[in-house]
């Protein structure tokens, strides 16, 4: 049976109706973007959620690193993690002119969800009383928390601090002034201590 005129118009109106413009998919409030950048003080991976909060901030050598620290957010934070982003974008931004002695305070909205409970009291306290071009000690760190006997347990959370730099655990030091048990190794906490230095000189 052939098509009734009506149903020829309805059909060609539909075969000539302009299509919508393809947009990319928008993510929602889980979801993470992420880069991976060359830095002076080493290869780091840059994680934030689609509003901008960091989420991780870590040195990461090599791709076996990345790999396992992008199925530790994908575990702890939401499972679609996406490169790219304003947010790791916004992030590397600062991180530069921090290195290049433009900026001593970060402008970044902070989520510690990958910290333990005992990290974020020590991040807490380290982001609270210890600036640009000063240092403390692990012990005094663990003496601020209510925890002088904790010196050791301090070390280690630092070692582990997913928001490093931003958070900044380089601002802590032995009882001596040894610069061991930062992610980064000796020499980027050498370079972050020493920018800071004569950050606060100039």
């Amino acid at each position: 049976m052939s098509p009734t005129p009506q149903e020829d118009r309805i059909e060609n109106a539909l075969r000539h109706r302009p299509h919508p413009p393809l947009r990319p998919p928008v993510l929602t409030g889980g979801d993470i973007g992420y880069l991976v950048v060359e830095l002076e003080v080493g290869r780091m991976l840059l994680a934030t959620r689609t509003d901008g909060a960091l989420v991780l901030s870590a040195y990461a050598p090599d791709e076996a690193t990345v790999d396992a620290q992008l199925e530790r957010i994908a575990r702890r934070v939401s499972p679609r993690v996406l490169r790219g982003g304003r947010g790791p974008d916004r992030v590397r931004a600062q991180l530069e002119e921090y290195l290049a002695g433009r900026r001593h305070d970060f402008d970044l909205p902070v989520d510690p969800v990958l910290a333990t409970e005992f990290q974020r009291t020590v991040l807490t306290r380290l982001g609270g009383r210890v600036g640009y071009g000063s240092t403390t000690s692990y012990g005094r760190l663990a003496a601020g928390i209510g925890r002088p006997r904790a010196a050791r347990a301090v070390g280690t959370a630092l070692g582990a601090n997913p928001l490093c730099i931003v958070l900044p655990c380089h601002r802590v030091v032995g009882a001596s002034g040894a610069l061991s048990g930062y992610a980064g190794g000796t020499v980027a906490k050498r370079l972050l201590l020493d920018l800071e230095g004569s950050g606060t000189r100039g």
